[in-house]
């Protein structure tokens, strides 16, 4: 998933003279490019045009980027810019920090509504574990653990991470 900063099918953005004010895009391990989203000149949309970074991804799936210009705010001449989502239905993970670590280390584990979380596993084997928050876990690398996912089941649904696990 990504953006690119002109081109897509809605018209000419004027501050850049760009054809096109950028777009959304997603392409497959194959190759495929399929355009999710075409951003559009600042007086014609309020979602911002001429997106800028890279998307980030948060915990529940959930891209997030900024554009250069657009908006609603009219203390730019091009307008300011915005904060943009893109949600293309992938679900819900967790990441852990750091992403390796000894037994008896503690790991902290990031995640989405992750109140009520009733099992906390790396690469298969239990760990102890505290809800800080509900978007925080703390967990101690147990015993006979070894590289791969963790995992979080909360609510009957088994949230995995993103990154493997090392131990080291």
């Amino acid at each position: 998933y990504g953006t690119t900063n002109a081109g897509g099918a809605n018209g000419s953005c004027s501050a850049d003279g760009f054809v096109g004010c950028g777009t959304e895009f997603e392409i497959t391990p194959a190759g495929v490019l399929t355009t999710l989203y075409n951003f559009c000149s600042q007086a014609a949309c309020t979602d911002g045009d001429q997106p800028l970074g890279v998307l980030a991804q948060a915990t529940s799936g959930v891209f997030y980027g900024t554009t250069q210009y657009g908006g609603t705010s009219s203390a730019c001449s091009n307008g300011c810019g915005t904060v943009f989502s893109l949600s293309v239905g992938l679900g819900a993970f967790v990441q852990s920090v750091p992403t390796a670590g000894k037994v008896g280390g503690t790991v902290e584990i990031l995640g989405t509504d992750l109140t009520g979380a009733t099992s906390v596993s790396f690469n298969g084997t239990a760990a102890a574990f505290t809800v800080d928050s509900p978007t925080l876990i703390t967990a101690t690398v147990p015993s006979g653990a070894t590289s791969g996912k963790i995992e979080v089941t909360v609510s009957g649904q088994t949230l995995s991470s993103n990154v493997s696990f090392i131990v080291e």
